[in-house]
């Protein structure tokens, strides 16, 4: 059984500047302990040494799932976003279509559930935006996003404690909304500024960047 985690970490380039022979030591960490779990995470903890030689009780929460998103594209250009509440941060947050996908799973399949539950779209055509890693000091959580167009009506089916709402928004406004700081959630912000640089550098079919651009 192949585990996503093996892919996102194994292909990972090295930076032209990089000089693998100039870092520190990496973190050492002796066993761990697990000090909670559930359907979604766990904690772990670890007796670990940094790269200074100083000791450290170190805390990790692990997801048991990827985490993938996709940016869907219109014809003209919009994209589609959902709206949410969402409980750590007591706040209502415009996203682009996001979730899990089990380790075991090929993580665009989770994506394509994702963008019908949550958006009630399906994509024909799919193009892999960038790998992340969230909140690398406290977390080993990896994610996904793609870009995704030639879009067709889907059945939705949002989570039990979800309620969704839907909008389809140009995409420079996404841009100059995710400038004014009214746009957050992070993976979203990050796959939006990946999807302006791909439509620029002819990463994404002419005509649906140009579509793109033009209200930029």
């Amino acid at each position: 059984m192949s585990d996503s985690r093996d892919a996102f970490d194994a292909d990972r380039p090295i930076p032209a500047w990089d000089d693998p022979a100039d870092r520190p030591p990496p973190w050492r960490k002796d066993g761990g302990t697990e000090i909670f779990e559930n359907p979604w995470m766990r904690l772990t903890r670890h007796p670990a040494v940094a790269p200074t030689g100083l000791e450290c009780d170190y805390v990790v929460m692990r997801p048991r799932n990827l985490s993938v998103g996709v940016l869907p594209v219109h014809p003209d250009g919009a994209v589609t976003l959902v709206g949410q509440q969402r409980f750590a941060l007591m706040n209502w947050s415009w996203e682009m279509p996001e979730g899990g996908a089990p380790f075991d799973e090929d993580p665009i399949e989770g994506a394509r559930r994702e963008l019908a539950e949550e958006a009630g779209l399906r994509a024909g055509s799919w193009r892999e935006a960038l790998k992340a890693e969230m909140s690398n000091s406290i977390t080993d959580e990896r994610a996904v996003a793609w870009i995704a167009w030639d879009l067709s009506p889907a059945p939705t089916a949002p989570d039990p404690t979800e309620v969704i709402r839907v909008a389809r928004v140009p995409f420079g406004d996404l841009l100059r909304e995710i400038g004014r700081g009214s746009i957050r959630d992070m993976f979203t912000v990050a796959t939006t500024l990946r999807a302006y640089h791909m439509a620029r550098e002819g990463e994404l079919p002419p005509e649906l960047a140009k579509a793109m651009l033009a209200s930029v």
